[in-house]
């Protein structure tokens, strides 16, 4: 005897596949932040146009290039408060040590983050316009933060930058005066970001005990200049 045709059973089916179907899109959905703090130690006696990112590599006027030590600590965090802290360390350049601790935040520390994300100052940020060096001046350090934040299915996307750099001779033949000056274009948004940093900086010490050695997946140099 056949069975009848049943539509709410068909119904049931295809509920059942359509959550299926959404499982692996929801895992694949993009991360709630990533966030990266950057920074580069420059020991260099040659007169530097810019860094050209923090590769380890900058080139020089003359065409030199030298090497310089870089340290990141990045971090993501996904909607349901599973997160990976990653540090890269690169004291000699080419041979860098890599760690990585993962965990789940609490319900507390999830909301915390996003009102910290939701707060107007960060929402209006924008990726500042990028340093201008003064001439013949030699980058001394780097530091940097890049920041991506999910805004419904948008991204936020800004990197702010603060170098120190010592001033050079001038092209007439001047005296360098042998002085450091500071350029930063993330200072106007400084005091939004704090909060967001003491955080961050707060995980990473919660999380030291479980850190262990890994393979490098999500720190990335960043271009720069």
């Amino acid at each position: 005897m056949p069975v009848p045709f049943r539509l709410d059973k068909i119904s049931e089916l295809l509920t059942v596949l359509a959550i299926l179907l959404l499982a692996p899109m929801v895992a694949a959905q993009a991360p709630l932040l990533k966030l990266q703090k950057s920074r580069a130690d420059l020991n260099l006696d040659t007169n530097v146009v810019h860094a050209q990112g923090l590769h380890g590599i900058t080139y020089g006027k003359g065409g030199d290039v030298s090497s310089y030590p870089n340290s990141l600590s990045c971090l993501v965090v996904y909607g349901d408060g599973k997160f990976v802290i990653e540090k890269r360390e690169e004291l000699t350049v080419g041979k860098p040590k890599v760690k990585a601790a993962e965990g789940t935040l609490s319900a507390d520390d999830l909301q915390h983050l996003k009102g910290i994300l939701d707060d107007p100052g960060i929402k209006n940020i924008g990726t500042p316009a990028p340093l201008t060096l003064p001439d013949n001046s030699t980058i001394r350090e780097i530091e940097s933060l890049d920041a991506q934040i999910d805004r419904g299915g948008t991204e936020q996307h800004f990197t702010t930058v603060k170098e120190r750099v010592k001033a050079g001779a001038s092209e007439t033949g001047g005296v360098t005066t042998g002085l450091d000056t500071y350029l930063d274009n993330g200072h106007p948004f400084q005091k939004a970001l704090n909060p967001l940093q003491k955080w961050f900086d707060g995980l990473e010490k919660k999380s030291k005990s479980d850190f262990k050695e890994a393979k490098p997946q999500y720190c990335a140099p960043l271009n720069i200049g």
